[in-house]
């Protein structure tokens, strides 16, 4: 069967005697979900250019002050079974360190994203308990005078980890699901009166907005997407003070 909607705009394209066949189409809706779709389309399959592909990078460059941006993968008993964490500068938002950690024995009962728990290797793993995890991560942070902890959809991550409630915690989510935040959302995208998305803002349809990498794909390791969300803060732009309306 042929694409109705690519077949719809060749017709029109070709200037051809077409008022008839449009008259048949009487909701202009229509009309315009056709279009919507195939610009959609053409855009899904555009080949990223080199200043679009996304890659993960450390800096080198010292950083005066830092945030960090944390994520965890979940076993089959949403019990916390890998976490990573990506040091950035506070002003560039450049990662400038990493650590990720594999908890055990919770990695040991498996979970959804199991498969991915060791495809790192330019990071090293550390498998711990997590009691030493965390104590690590604590220390860690504390070293380096970083008190303030991003995550994406942070409510589930703060949820997941009591043991750093004492941080203070900002929903990345927050400004990059809203059009008054985010720039790249199209204009024909569907938003809620608050100018929410009401669907595909979640950090893989959020990062090729950004980005303009068609390819990404969110690999769901705990360390890589703690890597690509502080991308999206990179990407995003703002500066820290806007985030205070992400703060939980």
């Amino acid at each position: 069967m042929g694409n109705k909607s690519l077949d719809f705009l060749e017709m029109i394209k070709n200037g051809a005697d077409n008022s008839h066949s449009i008259a048949r189409i009487k909701d202009t809706s229509k009309v315009q979900q056709l279009v919507k779709n195939n610009a959609a389309a053409e855009k899904s399959t555009t080949k990223p250019t080199a200043n679009t592909i996304l890659k993960r990078t450390i800096s080198k460059k010292p950083a005066a002050s830092t945030i960090a941006v944390i994520d965890t993968e979940t076993n089959w008993y949403d019990e916390v079974m890998s976490i990573g964490v990506a040091l950035a500068d506070a002003e560039t938002f450049k990662c400038v360190e990493a650590r990720y950690y594999i908890i055990d024995p919770e990695y040991r009962k498996g979970g959804m994203y199991s498969n991915v728990l060791n495809i790192v290797k330019s990071i090293p793993s550390v498998v711990a308990s997590r009691d030493d995890a965390m104590s690590d991560i604590r220390g860690w942070l504390d070293s380096k005078n970083t008190s303030s902890l991003f995550a994406y959809n942070a409510k589930f991550d703060y949820g997941h980890m009591e043991e750093l409630t004492s941080y203070e915690w900002f929903d990345i989510m927050r400004l990059a699901a809203y059009k008054q935040y985010n720039s790249a959302i199209p204009e024909t995208a569907e938003c809620c009166k608050t100018g929410r998305l009401k669907r595909g803002y979640g950090v893989q349809d959020i990062l090729r907005m950004l980005s303009g990498d068609y390819t990404y794909c969110e690999t769901h390791n705990a360390v890589l997407d703690a890597m690509d969300e502080l991308k999206i803060v990179e990407l995003m732009g703002h500066d820290l003070e806007v985030y205070e309306i992400a703060r939980l």
